[in-house]
């Protein structure tokens, strides 16, 4: 796996292979293609992180910050070791389980990417659809910030009060899907 684009470009990253599911650089060049100017100064959050892909991609890109929430210590381990190879600066990260995390934080991001363990049954977790429908979820992001989720292509977007869907875009078993916050929010 690589840094697509920007500073740290073409650089190898590491990925935690036995403990995610890291998203594809195909994924992740449309993905990037589809937030273009967005990134740039931006405040991100990169939850259920791994190995910090989309996050790094981000900072590479020109956001002015990244927070790396992922509660796997091996993968907090490779996003630290991700970090310092790439050199880039701006990244915090935080072990700790993401829906704990969502609930005290701040918020206010400018864009956050969300790409938790897909569910692959009515008996898995359903991680997105319990962190979009929270009440704090909309606050996560600023007034014009976006949630920026991938699950299963075969997976119905989650429903948010406060959220709404602006855009999904199915990439082979993936599907990006954007929120934005709903008026008077």
């Amino acid at each position: 796996m690589r840094i697509i684009s920007g500073t740290a470009g073409r650089m190898a990253i590491r990925v935690p292979g036995e403990v995610t599911r890291p998203t594809t650089d195909f994924v992740r060049q449309a993905l990037f293609s589809i937030l273009g100017e967005k990134v740039e100064g931006a405040r991100v959050a990169d939850l259920f992180a791994g190995s910090g892909a989309l996050g790094l991609e981000a900072l590479s890109r020109g956001a002015a910050s990244c927070e790396f929430v992922e509660q796997n210590r091996k993968a907090v381990g490779v996003i630290r070791s991700n970090l310092e190879k790439t050199r880039l600066s701006g990244g915090l990260v935080t072990a700790s389980d993401v829906h704990p995390w969502a609930k005290r934080s701040a918020g206010g991001f400018d864009l956050v990417f969300a790409d938790p363990p897909y569910a692959k049954s009515k008996l898995d977790r359903d991680h997105l659809a319990e962190l979009l429908g929270k009440p704090f979820a909309p606050f996560l992001i600023s007034e014009e910030g976006w949630w920026v989720v991938e699950q299963s292509a075969d997976s119905e977007p989650p429903v948010s009060e406060g959220l709404e869907l602006l855009e999904r875009r199915v990439y082979g078993s993936s599907a990006i899907l954007l929120y934005g916050r709903k008026a008077g929010i």
